[in-house]
């Protein structure tokens, strides 16, 4: 497939996806949520990690309760800030009370402050596949993002089990998730083997 096949493809993927999250009830997002939090916490030592997360958009499951309950128990969060076009992500602390702006699309980010580098990032999917690669809203700001660092953070992508596709049709721009966590479990992949 041509990449400007696949970028339309991945555009009515992503309106699809996106449209079904907007109608699930406040009850399946809740139930949704709380499964892969239970995923989440089975993760060894994340007291000692510094967590990049997000904040929820358009639908995503949403971790701040999680990221409140790691930080009381000495981890470290930051949130992504878009702070240049088709540019890697700068992460910036978060914690509750922190000082907050609005970014881009509207989406409330920590007010500029020095960068924070996470150990490990919880990463928001539109959609994944098998081999975990993600589609996300399409800005490739993820992928900037961890293809730049050195060492690179840990990124588990979190989502929906039913924006699962047999393929997200990668490009050689696309980086995958180390893991996937849903509703339904948590899936790891090894980095060395793609």
């Amino acid at each position: 497939m041509e990449w400007s096949e696949v970028r339309a493809w991945r555009k009515t993927r992503r309106a699809e996806l996106i449209g079904y999250r907007a109608n699930l009830s406040r009850e399946t997002r809740d139930s949704v949520r709380d499964r892969i939090v239970a995923r989440l916490r089975e993760i060894p030592n994340l007291a000692s990690e510094t967590i990049g997360f997000y904040m929820p958009f358009k639908g995503e499951v949403d971790l701040r309760g999680f990221l409140r309950e790691l930080l009381a128990s000495g981890a470290k969060a930051a949130l992504p800030a878009v702070v240049q076009k088709a540019h890697p992500v700068e992460f910036r602390a978060w914690y509750p009370g922190v000082r907050m702006e609005r970014g881009i699309w509207d989406i409330p980010i920590p007010a500029p402050g020095n960068p924070v580098l996470p150990t490990l990032l919880f990463v928001p999917l539109v959609g994944f596949d098998e081999a975990g690669y993600r589609l996300g809203h399409g800005g490739g700001y993820y992928d900037r993002t961890l293809a730049a660092r050195s060492p690179r953070p840990r990124a588990i992508g979190v989502g929906y089990e039913s924006t699962r596709l047999p393929t997200i049709h990668p490009q050689p721009h696309d980086i995958p998730m180390d893991a996937i966590a849903t509703e339904a479990g948590m899936t790891w992949f090894e980095r060395g083997a793609r």
